[in-house]
């Protein structure tokens, strides 16, 4: 069965005296972190357990069981409900993202196949058109890629494909594409209002 939930996040940003621009006097606002999930590149807001102090680039547990740091996750949010601070820190953390998994993202360019019958998955990547496409198609077809470093020497002309798959995740987090290669599509609320709140 398909992995539904974030177990784990990073956190972008941490707002110990909660977001500013709540509608609550400051000694009623929660701590709160905005995290992005590791496995489904999800924002979330989450609300620490008391006297924790959070770091940005903190990985913390968001599974079932007991969390060490994380009370309870808050609610999913938008790229648009991400402070300041957490849209600066969010390339930086994808790419760190990347770089810890490689072998999950060089599949990418392994396996990647057409959308429609003229658009190809490759091509949703920021700097691949329909040449180079084609290059990173006739060298896995000689041989799958090894690794990034395999990948650079065999596709000259390819751009550095950890930043290019990183701009590709942010494009789908912002919103600015119908097509989801990397980060899980939000459900739509039900009508009794319920929602899954760990990236479900």
């Amino acid at each position: 069965m398909a992995k539904k939930y974030e177990d784990h996040g990073i956190v972008l940003d941490f707002m110990p005296s909660g977001r500013t621009d709540e509608r609550k006097p400051a000694h009623l606002r929660e701590p709160l972190a905005q995290l992005l999930g590791k496995s489904f590149f999800t924002l979330l807001e989450a609300v620490p357990n008391p006297k924790v102090k959070l770091k940005l680039h903190d990985e913390v547990y968001i599974g079932k069981g007991d969390r060490e740091k994380i009370e309870r996750v808050k609610r999913r949010i938008g790229y648009k409900e991400l402070t300041a601070a957490s849209k600066a820190e969010l390339p930086v953390i994808i790419e760190k993202l990347i770089e810890g998994d490689p072998e999950r993202f060089l599949k990418f360019f392994n396996e990647a196949g057409p959308v429609t019958s003229r658009y190809h998955q490759l091509e949703l990547i920021p700097g691949i058109g329909k040449k180079l496409m084609w290059g990173i198609i006739e060298a896995r077809e000689e041989k799958p890629f090894e690794d990034f470093e395999d990948l650079n020497n065999r596709v000259k002309s390819l751009p550095r494909p950890k930043r290019i798959i990183a701009k590709r995740i942010e494009k789908e987090l912002k919103g600015e594409d119908k097509y989801r290669i990397f980060v899980r599509r939000p459900k739509q609320p039900s009508r009794g209002g319920g929602s899954s709140r760990r990236g479900g």
